[in-house]
């Protein structure tokens, strides 16, 4: 499903929104919608639309990450799309919940074993002193700046 009609960012000369930008109050959307556009575009380098941090939001909204694709693929903007997903999700949501839920997601750290050894593993690539980092959206950040240039 690649289309030419929509403006997408190239992931492969920068990174796409932090998880931690808001749209509607939203968490983590504006990253998703990034990685959208860019894989239709054909670029979203090493970034993977509906990754686990994307499913998060589609569990909480309850919609589908392919309905959304095809949305983005019409060439919608921003706006739109909030549009779209407030019409279309299972799970209707209070401002105050989305406000809760977009913190926990800014907060959010390994909750076990096996995800703490591959959060301190992804972050020993960057820096072995950042003790600072403790939040995937933290890791996430990081490894987007770093990824483009920046210094850890």
């Amino acid at each position: 499903m690649k289309s030419k009609n929509i403006h997408a960012p190239d992931l492969t000369q920068r990174p796409p929104r932090s998880p931690r930008m808001r749209l509607g109050g939203y968490a983590i959307l504006p990253r998703c919608l990034d990685k959208g556009r860019a894989t239709l575009a054909g670029k979203n380098g090493e970034y993977h639309y509906a990754c686990p941090l994307d499913q998060r939001f589609f569990e909480f909204v309850g919609i589908k990450a392919n309905d959304l694709k095809k949305q983005l693929a019409l060439g919608k903007g921003d706006g739109e799309i909030l549009i779209w997903v407030t019409a279309h999700s299972r799970n209707k949501r209070e401002p105050w919940e989305i406000a809760q839920w977009s913190a926990l997601q800014d907060q959010r750290g390994p909750a076990d074993l096996e995800s703490r050894e591959y959060f301190n593993g992804m972050l020993a690539k960057f820096s072995k002193e950042r003790e600072d980092i403790v939040s995937w959206s933290d890791l996430l950040d990081l490894d987007d700046y770093v990824s483009f240039g920046g210094k850890a």
